[in-house]
């Protein structure tokens, strides 16, 4: 092996008793034990770690108040991101990353190592057969997945159904945690979240209750409630964040050519964000993206659209799905980029239940 031990992975569960909505005590323990002998690893540690390590509890508050909940957060930052924190000198600062980083292995690990870290990432269901055959399996933990697609491809029904499906057993095809919903477009829909529950036969309340939901305003707010987000991530078990959608407010808060290199930066940070988070926490992060006109493509073409965001989010994106509208209530899903999914088709539905199998 080279160097240290590998880190646990994101979401890895050791079960011997598969029960559906168990909640975490204490979320903050490396093992937390639940009802029966179920053991769930987790693959973040709090800074209330940092205790014990001579750091003093009013320097934790500061650090938490800049956004910064957990040991790995520290070690994942910069030492210039770290100076900006109010009231915590550069020396600290300095004593605070090697201590993280000792704390976190970030070293060299063989491709054997990583192989197994691969094995215990989940896949959550979406509701649909061959919309999860086309995944192998389901939307990944751990990394960020992108939707676009035109109005009414499913986009929004995706991001609902996600938000139920999260919650169920990993045997069923979820993760066993809570979610996140930011809306940027005042597109949830609470009603609807409860219609999918039924579905899967869970209960409607509890599936509204382990979604925690806020409204962004502009795209300051939106970079704001990724802060927020992560302070809740620390406190209790989470396994999805959805953001609906990632760039519509970049999109009209920042107009013209003159502003385009402003936001693409402010964009930029954004997805670092949420790519931190997903790593950090082992959550999904599924957030969709609208689409324009591109001149460039051919007339005749089928879709001559392109997601907007440009490179910016085309490299910040793990895998990247295209939607675009079938027969009927048929819709077609389309591998656009991926580092393992092969380039192919899939089509799904969108019912009175979220998305489903489609239909003949």
């Amino acid at each position: 092996k080279i160097g240290d031990p590998p880190p646990l992975c994101p979401l890895q569960i050791k079960m011997t008793d598969m029960m559906e909505h168990q909640t975490l005590e204490n979320p903050q323990q490396q093992e937390m034990q639940t009802e029966g002998d179920e053991v769930i690893n987790v693959s973040y540690q709090n800074l209330e770690c940092l205790l014990e390590q001579g750091i003093a509890s009013a320097d934790i508050q500061k650090l938490n108040d800049a956004g910064y909940h957990t040991i790995e957060s520290i070690a994942h930052a910069t030492v210039r991101k770290l100076s900006e924190v109010k009231g915590i000198s550069e020396n600290k600062v300095l004593k605070l990353k090697d201590l993280c980083k000792s704390m976190v292995p970030m070293d060299f690990k063989t491709a054997a190592d990583a192989l197994e870290d691969r094995k215990a990432i989940v896949q959550l269901t979406t509701g649909a057969i061959e919309l999860d055959k086309l995944l192998e399996g389901g939307i990944e933990t751990g990394s960020v997945t992108e939707a676009f697609g035109e109005f009414r491809t499913g986009k929004t029904q995706l991001c609902h159904t996600l938000c139920v499906t999260c919650q169920m057993a990993v045997t069923d095809g979820g993760a066993e945690g809570k979610a996140i919903y930011i809306d940027t477009e005042g597109t949830f829909r609470p009603k609807r979240l409860q219609e999918i529950a039924e579905r899967f036969g869970m209960d409607p309340d509890m599936a509204l209750e382990n979604v925690a939901y806020a409204r962004a305003h502009n795209s300051e707010h939106q970079m704001e409630l990724l802060k927020m987000a992560a302070a809740i991530m620390a406190q209790d078990r989470y396994a999805l964040i959805v953001v609906d959608s990632a760039t519509a407010l970049f999109r009209t808060d920042y107009s013209g050519r003159g502003e385009l290199s402003e936001r693409q930066m402010m964009l930029g940070q954004f997805l670092r964000q949420l790519t931190r988070l997903a790593e950090e926490f082992g959550v999904a992060v599924f957030m969709t993206n609208q689409v324009t006109a591109d001149p460039g493509g051919m007339s005749f073409a089928k879709d001559s659209t392109k997601p907007i965001g440009g490179n910016i989010i085309a490299h910040a994106a793990t895998t990247r799905l295209r939607l675009r509208k079938g027969r009927g209530e048929n819709r077609i899903c389309t591998i656009f980029d991926s580092p393992t999914l092969p380039e192919a088709d899939a089509q799904f539905a969108v019912g009175a239940n979220g998305i489903c199998d489609a239909q003949e």
